[in-house]
């Protein structure tokens, strides 16, 4: 996410062309709350001293850019500030695939989605949940109680 940069981002399309590891890039989708925001924020970085730089996220003071450092420190403290211990970036992964698993999302469409190339990531990612996931297939299912 710290080395987005303006290019990468098309409000027409709601989508962001995230590089990842290994050199792979894919188009991200961005919600509508999601795109709403980012179209304020680029709107407030268009007068911050550093807007001639191409990068999309912008440190708070100076002409400079948001390193990953800079948003892990951001995110630290935002989750200090509002009660909630353990805050990093990559706690979202794990929630979306939590959450996408929940929802009945196709364990291959979520590894397009985030990247993942090897079967290990989704199973890893989905560890926390899979006993949740398992409870609410069960009572879904009813198995055993139309006996």
């Amino acid at each position: 996410m710290a080395n987005l940069q303006l290019d990468d981002v098309d409000l027409s399309l709601d989508t962001v062309c995230y590089h990842g590891k290994g050199a792979k890039d894919r188009r991200v989708r961005l919600g509508p709350r999601t795109a709403r925001a980012v179209s304020r924020y680029l709107r407030a970085r268009s007068g911050h001293k550093g807007s001639g730089l191409p990068h999309l996220w912008l440190a708070v003071r100076g002409a400079q850019p948001l390193t990953g450092h800079g948003i892990k420190l951001m995110l630290k403290r935002r989750g200090l500030r509002a009660g909630v211990d353990g805050v990093h970036a990559h706690r979202w992964r794990h929630t979306y695939a939590h959450e996408w698993k929940l929802a009945g999302g196709d364990t291959g469409d979520l590894m397009l989605v985030l990247g993942w190339t090897s079967d290990d990531m989704p199973r890893r990612y989905g560890a926390s949940a899979a006993a949740e996931r398992a409870q609410q297939v069960q009572a879904r299912l009813g198995i055993g109680e139309r006996v």
